[in-house]
Order: C-alpha cells, then structure tokens, then sequence
C-alpha cells in the first residue's frame, strides 16, 4: 500500500522511506521555548545544516494548565510549528511524555496532579492513567493528518521518555503504547533510554523500537542497545552537544573538536541521530525546572545549551562545523544560510516607578484561609510566589521557627522586617550546617506579632526520584508548637498589571517599572547590574528569572515583543536588593 511506502520502516541494520534506505539526521528544537514568529527561521537553519529531521518535546504542563482546559494557541500551536517543518522540507520525530524531563518544570508533568497526595507518578497508578488519557485524546488527534502514513512528515512517536532511568514499570509502558495507538496514531513508535543494560531494559517494551541516547562512547551505547533489541538500527535519539545550567554554577560548553570527533563515529556506524539540542531557545516565566541530588539545583532561564544556534538563533562556530560535517558526508552542497539575527543596543532605562509586592498582594493574588499551610498545589497554584501570614495569638519566648515542606527558597519577615532567607539550594559554611536548611531563629515576641513566609518557586525537579517536588509549606512550627490560622496569597505573578505604584515604596520585594522607545523589533538583552534576584517583564511578557549569583548575566528579549508605534514598558521584581535602579538594554548576551 501507498501509505506503507510512505512511513518508516527497518530491518535488522537500517531504516527505510519510500522504498528507500534513509538515515535520520534530526535536531532537537522546543516550539515552546521559542517565539513562533521565530519558528521558519530556526527550522530553515537546520535544513541548511545538512538536517533533515526536527525532533520535538510536547509539554503537558502548558497545553492543560488546569484539569480540562487546553491551550494549543501562540507558542503553543504544535501543530502549525510541524507544518512549518513540512514547509521548510524537514521531517519529525515528536516526543508527547507523558514525562520529558527537558529541564522543564516537573518534567512537563502538569502541577495540578500533585493536589492529589496518593496519586504516583509514572506508572500504573489508574488516577495517573485516566489524567493521561484524558489528556493523549486531545494531543494526538491533532497529529494524526501529520502523519507520513497520510502524505505528513511526522515520522515516529515517542513511548514515555527515558523511563528505564526512572522505573520498570512495563504494565505502564504497555498501557501507554496501546492508548496511543488507539487513538490513531500509524507512524513507529519508538523508546529511548541512557546507554545502560539495565536504563534499557527498564525502558523498553514490545512492538517499539528502542533507542539510546548518549553524548560519547557511542560504540558501548550501540552495544548496549544490541543486547536488549536483538538487532535493529542504530539510532541515537539524544546526541549530546552541549549540556544547561544551573544558578550558581559555571556555564557550560562542550569542546567542538571533541564533540565533532563523536559525532563522525555516528557518521561511520552508519547510525541515525538527533542532536540535543540543536537550538535550545529559553525557558521564558517560570518554565525552568531543577535537579536534586545532594542538594536542590534550579535551572537557569536561558536554555542556550552551548547548541549550533545560541539561545538567540545566531550561528555559532559549532553550527559550521556540524554542516560542513554533515554535508560532505551526504555528499551535498552546502546549502545557503539565511541571515543572521538582528541585534540592538537601546541603552539605559530607568525604573522611576515602585511598588511594595507585599502591599499590592490582594491585586496580584489570590487570597485564601487555611487552618494549616498547604502547598501551592494544593490551591491550584502551578508557578509564582506565595505568601503565608499568621499573628502570634499571644506572648513566644522565641526559639526555632521551622518550615515543613520547603522546596527551595523562603523569605521570613517578623512584623514585616527581613528576618533570614532560607534556601534549599545553597551551598552553607561550617556555621551554617548546625542547623537545619529549614530552619533560623525566631526571637522573643509579644502577642499580635506577624509572622510572613513568602515561597520562591524555583522550579520542580524534572529528573530522577524526587519528582514529586511540591512548592510552598507545608506546615510552620515555632518550637514545637505548629502554628495555625493563616492566610495565604497564591501569586501567579504571570504579569503585574493591576499593581499601585507610589513614590514612598521601600520595602522589598519591590516592583520597578520604567518605559523606553524603540525604532526597530531587532533583538536583544536585558542586563541587570546591581540587581540581586528576581524577574523582568517586557510589556507584559515575562522574561524569566535573574540572580546575581550567575552564570547567566543578561536575559534574551526578543524583538518581536517590542513596540515601534508606541513606549515599551519593562517591570523589574526585584525580591532583595538593588544598587541602582537602571537596566540597560544591550546587544550583548552574557552567559558565563
């Protein structure tokens, strides 16, 4: 049949298309960490890289925010960023989770699963199950006239995402393999796992095909995957080419000439292969999730990646080398490059306006009652800040005020002063570490006096065992005493409209707002010297997130959100301290 010759096939060495031995040289490249009027030029990049694949993740997390309601509009339009593929000449892989780790908040798990306290996560735990469900009979229609098998150039369809590094839970695997297929999908499906037997085995399930993903050593990779498949095409579906970041750490770059010396071993196995990432793009808002090993490890807005294309699109000596690569090899041209990204510098701004978040947080919020501290999650709360306060109910002696349920980072005020910042993270001196991360001194106080947490959150683990991350408290003891009666403000903080600006505002967290012009919606660079900690918007969008303690220096602004007929707005939340209240706009991306 015509639609059989059109999907992907292989045998015991190879793939084939259209009759055709064919080898999957693909890219990874997020829809959602990109603008979409973005999208035609980076694709057009990696065609004329030698490519001829996209590979993408889908994120749950944003496509149903709330139980039941979906958003497949703007950056979120799946379906129009693979017809743009399809325009540019480019084939797909398309990796729907449930899971994507991706460095994504809770691994692109949707928050809102963790109101339910009993329900496990990745396996099969038939509450898990429905919401996925529930959730795959939306996603993959949209896909099914995509197909090759229907004249589309969706290739294959991912199964989970390196589950073999989380569980073995093959009823599960078993259950999602059979759901995708009952609701239409044609194409191959396909798993892919860390290049250990035992990841592999733990991934992998009968009737699709199997992966591995690795960034060197590809000859134990392929040996590895051998012994588990029995035989098949050599297939790396994560190549690594660079690797991300985390606050507080040294940005990271992958030598070219060692990663090229990898990647042409691929080449001579004569295997397929998608590099992670090809152009990585940025966790824009609260997007960026985190690590948790020894200790709490949020990750940093920009997702550049050390990829061919920067986080800003721009060519890189990497992207040279990969298609003068990948082009001889195919024995093709080098194609035409479309232009570089266009870049300004519009100099200072200053922030002239300011407003206390604390004292704006019945505008920005949501406000609720709670005979006990819960978790974000618990009031529907997915990104933001969040706000907890009670009054003593009569005279403490003081002690040790502890905060149960702490994920990252806390900011404690006695009567509205700064008392301490608790952070999960950070690294401690010797002093420090006799005492509990979540835990400072409280001193003496009369009755009446308010306590006030407010909660960062930093981003939920998207990888490995503490998957199940929650935001917030959970309970607050002075002493041994639990204390009770609060009220708590769940700020979404997905913009600040609404908030009252005043002259006398003093006290951070302050909102600073300022307005500049602009001529051109070239890109470029919000540089925050002398800032602490916090978040930018631009008219409205949010940026993403700013530390001091780096690597990232600068946030990408992409021109496309820049006004030309009218001032442009930028708000800096600034939640610590700032030298001076000037950002300047600049065309340099500062990363290390």
């Amino acid at each position: 049949r015509k639609e059989v010759e059109e999907m992907l096939t292989w045998d015991k060495t190879s793939f084939r298309l259209h009759g055709k031995e064919f080898h999957i040289y693909s890219g990874a490249m997020h829809y959602f960490r990109i603008p979409p009027q973005y999208w035609e030029d980076r694709l057009q990049k990696l065609k004329a890289a030698g490519f001829n694949t996209v590979e993408t993740y889908v994120c749950w997390n944003l496509h149903e925010p709330q139980k039941g309601q979906f958003d497949f509009s703007g950056r979120l339009d799946l379906v129009r960023f693979l017809e743009t593929a399809r325009k540019v000449g480019l084939y797909a892989l398309v990796r729907p989770g449930p899971y994507i780790c991706a460095e994504w908040d809770f691994g692109g798990l949707p928050a809102w699963l963790l109101r339910d306290k009993g329900l496990r996560l990745r396996c099969s735990d038939p509450r898990f199950l429905d919401h996925v469900a529930d959730y795959f009979r939306v996603l993959l229609p949209k896909l099914l006239p995509l197909q090759s098998s229907r004249g589309g150039n969706l290739l294959a369809v991912q199964v989970e995402n390196e589950y073999g590094s989380y569980g073995n839970d093959k009823t599960y695997l078993r259950w999602l393999r059979d759901l995708i297929r009952s609701c239409g999908v044609e194409v191959p499906l396909f798993t892919s796992d860390g290049p250990a037997p035992s990841m592999l085995s733990g991934g992998t399930v009968e009737g699709v095909l199997p992966t591995v993903n690795f960034g060197s050593g590809a000859d134990k990779a392929f040996q590895a995957l051998k012994q588990v498949s029995g035989g098949g095409p050599k297939m790396c579906t994560e190549f690594w080419c660079g690797w991300f970041d985390h606050w507080g750490e040294k940005h990271h770059t992958r030598d070219s000439e060692e990663m090229l010396r990898e990647l042409s071993l691929l080449l001579e196995q004569d295997a397929s292969f998608s590099l992670y990432m090809f152009h990585g793009g940025t966790n824009f808002g609260f997007t960026a999730g985190a690590n948790q090993h020894i200790r709490y490890n949020p990750t940093v807005t920009s997702y550049d990646y050390d990829a061919p294309l920067n986080e800003y699109g721009d060519y890189t000596p990497k992207y040279f080398a990969i298609r003068e690569l990948l082009c001889r090899h195919q024995g093709i041209p080098l194609p035409p490059l479309p232009p570089r990204p266009q870049l300004q510098e519009l100099g200072e701004v200053t922030l002239v306006e300011r407003a206390e978040l604390r004292e704006n947080l019945e505008v920005l919020g949501t406000v609720h009652r709670s005979p006990l501290p819960e978790s974000m999650e618990h009031y529907g709360q997915n990104f933001g800040l969040i706000d907890y306060r009670t009054c003593l109910p009569g005279d403490y002696e003081g002690g040790t005020l502890t905060l149960e349920g702490l994920g990252d980072r806390a900011y404690v005020y006695r009567d509205g002063a700064l008392l301490g910042i608790l952070d999960q993270g950070k690294p401690r001196g010797l002093l420090e570490q006799l005492r509990p991360r979540n835990a400072l001194p409280f001193p003496p106080s009369p009755v009446g006096t308010q306590v006030e947490i407010l909660v960062e959150a930093m981003g939920r683990v998207n990888y490995g065992s503490h998957l199940e991350n929650r935001k917030g408290l959970t309970g607050v003891r002075l002493g041994g005493q639990s204390l009770m009666d609060f009220t708590v403000t769940s700020l979404l903080l997905e913009n600040l409209e609404g908030v009252r600006y005043c002259e006398e505002a003093s006290r951070y967290p302050l909102a600073l707002r300022g307005y500049f012009d602009a001529d051109s919606q070239k890109d470029c660079f919000v540089a925050l010297d002398g800032f602490t900690k916090g978040m930018v918007y631009i008219n409205g969008f949010h940026l993403g997130r700013y530390w001091s303690c780096g690597p990232q220096r600068t946030l990408y602004l992409p021109g496309v959100l820049l006004h030309t007929d009218r001032r442009n707005e930028v708000v800096v939340l600034e939640l610590e301290d700032c030298a001076q209240p000037v950002v300047r706009l600049t065309d340099t991306h500062c990363l290390g």
